[in-house]
């Protein structure tokens, strides 16, 4: 039987023709469902994909066959997988193994002497990129790279570092390569930060568009064939690691349909993707917004694909004049009109039975898209049954909530205010900030409300940072920006990353909870988040994770029991020498904290030797120990 050892365990000898055979049960573990009918189990059985039972040991053995794998959990935390609401999975995917990730790094030393390490082995033409994942306030010494210092770490290879939607960071090597000079304009809503005499000094400004920093950064070399496979099979690998299953795709701008999906499309036809991915389509090229919707609308239809990968529809732009990209280091976009071009768009969707998502950070952005909504209730648009959503919403009111409800919306919140708090703070204050976005108030008027990352660009992929910032209130800096009325218990982060995001794809009745019939995605946690100490929640990981039945990941106990990989391609991608989330010592157990442990564990080596004394096991008094080393 291809398992762990197992006691109390083995398979059945036989069984009825008719009687199910799981292919996978995990047993021993402190399941959390989220199934209110049974929240609570210690076993899973999964069959072709499915759960078929949740129970116990007794429950679960007769499932057992000879081809059965039967995983102990050891006593773990399980839980149902994760679902990242708003991942830039598919991009992040074709660029993951060019990146060196800074997401995790504790000190701006350490992430300087990875870039200098890093730009040594990179070869002549390509580029050092760090792109998005950490903010300034993770580092020890709260602040980014200069540009000198980029160009004493890497004084011949082109660096660039993105931070946040706010800026870029690029040394000489990298200017000269973007080919910017003395005479380059800036672009609209974008900033090229000159020196006196006027040449470029290196660093890029979005004012407040980021455009600048994207259209920067799509100069440097991409992947070509088989490359991008390897570079998005490692993404989902990694993704895994942290107990990701499914994820929903927001697109994004520089991703063409059906150009940048064909990566995906031809891992999923393959078999090869390890996590679910529902995706949208965003209109690429202002001007041109409506014509595409029209071409998609006739050709694909949400809903289409299969479990692994489906359409789930429009957005998170629809028309680029009605996108209010946030940049809080810098005041809020004025926007211009946009309503009769936004209002074909929307009642083309609507009219197709297409959903889609809104990129939203300001309230006055939601109260005009609002109104045209409103608009179009008037003919039966709304509420009609097709699923929209306002993504980010941070300065949301409550009045546009209560019109979201009843217009039948969704709402799909970010951590970006994990990296992004402070800046927000310094511009519109501690109170402004303290609800941003409105968590509770979301929740209290009934409206699903998805939870995820918005990675890679700005947040880091690491859902457990997200799940932190939704329990704690806290950025990555450690300052705490909402007060507990606008925190979430553990459980119900947990329903807003699980089946909060089923719900936004229509998935509902498959996805999101341990129950029969359910998707078999499940993750044993390396802590139990529903116990461990508040500031040890970033550092969770998942030690084993099964999507469908499948082991896509596996670590610790479990480390050789998931599916092979290839090896990380170009040899000198940084993912092959760094790898990705860069993991640290949980603050449970650093410093004071480790030498308080060592503490009670001498007392108790102690109590121990006096308890074998007490009964004649030892000597009464502790023998002299004798070492030279110590001898003065």
């Amino acid at each position: 039987m291809p398992t762990m050892p197992v006691g109390g365990i083995v398979p059945a000898a036989e069984h009825a023709p008719n009687h199910v055979v799981a292919d996978v049960v995990v047993r021993n573990a402190k399941l959390y469902t989220g199934d209110p009918r049974r929240p609570q189990a210690s076993a899973v059985a999964i069959k072709d994909g499915r759960v078929v039972v949740v129970g116990d040991d007794t429950d679960v053995v007769p499932t057992v066959g000879a081809q059965t794998r039967v995983v102990d959990a050891l006593g773990r935390r399980v839980i149902p997988g994760l679902n990242d609401s708003h991942l830039h999975v598919i991009r992040g995917g074709l660029n993951y193994v060019l990146e060196l990730r800074w997401d995790g790094v504790p000190t701006l030393r350490q992430g300087l002497a990875m870039l200098r390490e890093q730009a040594a082995r990179t070869p002549k033409g390509q580029w050092v990129r760090v792109v998005g994942g950490f903010s300034a306030d993770q580092f020890a010494e709260k602040r980014l790279p200069t540009v000198s210092e980029l160009n004493a770490a890497a004084p011949d290879t082109p660096v660039f570092v993105l931070n946040l939607y706010q800026s870029a960071i690029m040394n000489r090597a990298a200017v000269q390569a973007a080919g910017f000079t003395k005479d380059t304009p800036d672009p609209r809503g974008g900033q090229i930060v000159r020196g006196n005499d006027g040449e470029p000094t290196g660093m890029l400004l979005a004012a407040p568009g980021a455009l600048i920093l994207y259209s920067t950064l799509a100069k440097a070399p991409t992947l070509q064939g088989e490359d991008l496979k390897t570079s998005t099979r490692h993404y989902l690998r990694e993704l895994n690691r942290f107990g990701l299953t499914s994820a929903i795709d927001a697109a994004g701008g520089f991703q063409n349909f059906p150009d940048n999906y064909g990566t995906v499309i031809d891992l999923a036809k393959e078999g090869q993707l390890s996590l679910r991915i529902a995706y949208h389509l965003f209109p690429q090229t202002g001007g041109q917004e409506i014509a595409d919707l029209k071409r998609w609308i006739e050709t694909v239809r949400p809903g289409d694909g299969d479990e692994w990968l489906r359409l789930n529809g429009a957005g998170e732009n629809l028309t680029w004049a009605a996108a209010d990209f946030e940049n809080f280091a810098e005041p809020r976009p004025q926007l211009g009109e946009y309503e009769d071009e936004f209002e074909q768009a929307v009642r083309l969707l609507m009219e197709n039975g297409w959903g889609f998502r809104l990129h939203a950070t300001y309230d006055e952005t939601i109260r005009r898209d609002l109104a045209v909504f409103e608009k179009l209730a008037s003919d039966g648009l709304f509420p009609a049954g097709n699923r929209w959503l306002f993504d980010h919403a941070e300065t949301v009111s409550r009045d546009s909530l209560d019109r979201i409800a009843a217009l039948g919306g969704a709402l799909s919140v970010q951590n970006r205010m994990s990296f992004q708090g402070e800046a927000f703070v310094r511009r519109y204050g501690a109170g402004a900030a303290a609800e941003a976005p409105p968590i509770r108030a979301m929740l209290d008027r009934g409206l699903t409300v998805g939870a995820g990352t918005d990675a890679t660009r700005v947040s880091s992929y690491n859902p457990w940072v997200a799940l932190h910032w939704l329990v704690s209130g806290r950025t990555v800096g450690d300052l705490a920006i909402y007060p507990p009325e606008n925190r979430v218990s553990r459980e119900t982060a947990l329903a807003m990353y699980t089946q909060a995001g089923a719900s936004l794809t229509g998935e509902e009745d498959v996805k999101g909870i341990l129950a029969p019939g359910y998707y078999g995605d499940l993750a044993i946690l390396s802590d139990d988040f529903l116990s461990v100490p508040e500031q040890d929640i970033p550092h969770i990981e998942s030690l084993l994770t099964v999507v469908g039945g499948r082991i896509v990941y596996a670590a610790g106990a479990y480390e050789g029991l998931d599916e092979p990989i290839g090896s990380v391609s170009p040899l000198w991608s940084p993912v092959a020498h760094f790898g990705g989330y860069q993991a640290t010592v949980k603050p449970s157990i650093s410093g004071a904290r480790q030498a308080d442990l060592l503490g009670q564990a001498v007392a108790e080596s102690e109590q121990h030797r006096q308890w074998r004394a007490a009964r004649g096991y030892v000597p009464e008094t502790a023998p002299e120990i004798f070492d030279a080393c110590f001898v003065l």
